[in-house]
């Protein structure tokens, strides 16, 4: 049994600011930092981080050299990548004092994904395989619909909504990974139990995730539903938040860990990461997690 994430790589280029900029304002950065992000490598290598060996596939630019030392010193696999003929996708992120974020993504290599190069990728995967995507690349729903042939287990993390997302093959989805926004725009409803319920009845044979922030998370598997809460910590920049909870879930489910066991490990991890600044940077180990646990029980 392998691991694939099939996903975005970019420069991510923070400012520190006392608040996000309005229309028409033009206001003064705190700080400016860059660093490597994009979802795919963040769950990459939280997902390295969590003890499992990660297969990255996804496109770089020219420039993109730091992102895959920054995949490969995490212990990231790297024999799928490629580059493009275009520059490296980036991300500008407004942070506030408040630890919350503002994104504004450009795909660059991150849209130079083609089905050729998917089935070229997949070729190197079986059944029972997991595949690991996100909506920052080009051919997601092709690449659903390859692996689900194949008979790998798809785990679709559906960030960024776009209009066309409905239109993918989503039957075909093992495992959703959405927050409470992503949940809302699938489904219109409002409520964390009604956006699970609504995702359950559209997908009944997909274990549906739902973090809702600082009340936790919300899962479903079949007719269960799990409960998780939020570790209490002080937050200092969510922008890998999600990303490393996704990573630390992936991991767990692929070394067969119990689905309770698995929303323990992947709310921790989160919570450690929303504690100190940057994206891949801010990802913990397992011993970190294993720490905390003991810790906060």
């Amino acid at each position: 049994m392998k691991v694939l994430n099939l996903g975005s790589l970019n420069i991510d280029k923070t400012y520190t600011v006392e608040h996000f900029v309005q229309e028409g304002q033009t206001i003064n950065a705190i700080s400016y930092s860059s660093s490597c992000g994009g979802k795919g490598l963040n769950q990459s290598v939280a997902l390295a981080k969590a003890g499992m060996k990660v297969y990255h596939a996804g496109m770089i630019g020219q420039d993109g050299g730091i992102l895959k030392r920054r995949l490969e010193e995490s212990g990231v696999c790297t024999e799928y990548l490629a580059v493009a003929q275009v520059e490296s996708g980036h991300a500008l992120i407004q942070l506030d004092a408040q630890g919350r974020n503002c994104i504004i993504c450009y795909g660059g290599a991150n849209h130079a994904v083609t089905p050729e190069y998917i089935d070229t990728v997949l070729s190197g995967f079986a059944a029972g395989d997991y595949l690991l995507l996100q909506n920052e690349i080009t051919n997601v729903a092709y690449a659903i619909q390859r692996a689900a042939q194949k008979g790998m287990r798809v785990i679709f993390n559906p960030s960024p909504i776009t209009p066309d997302l409905k239109e993918y093959p989503l039957r075909s989805v093992s495992y959703f990974l959405v927050n409470e926004v992503e949940g809302e725009a699938l489904t219109g409803e409002k409520e964390h139990e009604a956006i699970l319920a609504a995702l359950h009845r559209a997908y009944p044979g997909a274990t549906i995730v739902l973090t809702v922030g600082s009340r936790g998370v919300l899962c479903q598997q079949g007719e269960r539903v799990y409960r998780h809460g939020a570790y209490p910590v002080h937050a200092v920049d969510t922008t890998a938040a999600g990303d490393t909870f996704c990573g630390y879930f992936v991991a767990g489910l692929a070394k067969g860990q119990a689905l309770e066991q698995v929303l323990q490990c992947a709310s921790a991890a989160s919570a450690i990461s929303v504690s100190r600044a940057g994206a891949s940077d801010s990802i913990p180990g397992t011993e970190e997690v294993e720490t905390f646990l003991r810790l906060h029980g």
